[in-house]
C-alpha cells in the first residue's frame, strides 16, 4: 500500500518522498509517507492521485483527511500508513524527518529521476 501510494504521488511530480516506519514508535500507524510538492494545485493533484490509487488497488479511503483546502499541508491517514503531503515550506517548518529521526527510513522502489538532457 505504501508503495502504491508513492508510485502515485511519483507520476503527479511529488518530489523528495521519505517514507518512516514508525510501527515501533506509534501504535497508531505503521508508516508516514512524506512528500514535498511545489504549489496548492500540486498537492490537491497528489492527493486525489494517492486516494484513487489506494481505491483502486485495495478498495481503501481515508479514514480521515486534515487539511483539504488549505493548500499547504494534506494529511491522509489510511489507518497502516498516514500519507502528508506538504509544501516545501510547510515541510521544513515542521520537520517530521527530523522529529522522528530514530524510526527506519522504508526504501520505496521508486525509479530515480531522469537526468536532464545537456546536449541542447
Amino acid at each position: 500500500m505504501l508503495r502504491t501510494a508513492a508510485r502515485a504521488a511519483d507520476e503527479k511530480f511529488g518530489t523528495d518522498q521519505v517514507a518512516l516506519d514508525v510501527s515501533a514508535t506509534l501504535y497508531i500507524t505503521d508508516a508516514f509517507l512524506i512528500i514535498s510538492a511545489e504549489n496548492d494545485r500540486q498537492i490537491a493533484s497528489i492527493v486525489d492521485a494517492v486516494e484513487e490509487a489506494l481505491q483502486t488497488a485495495y478498495g481503501h479511503t481515508p479514514l480521515r483527511r486534515e487539511g483539504r483546502g488549505s493548500g499547504d499541508w494534506v494529511l491522509l491517514d489510511f489507518g497502516d500508513i498516514v500519507v502528508h503531503v506538504f509544501s516545501q515550506e510547510q515541510r521544513e517548518y515542521y520537520a517530521l524527518e527530523r522529529l522522528w529521526k530514530d524510526c527506519p527510513v522504508i526504501d520505496l522502489e521508486l525509479p530515480a529521476p531522469a537526468a536532464a538532457d545537456d546536449s541542447q
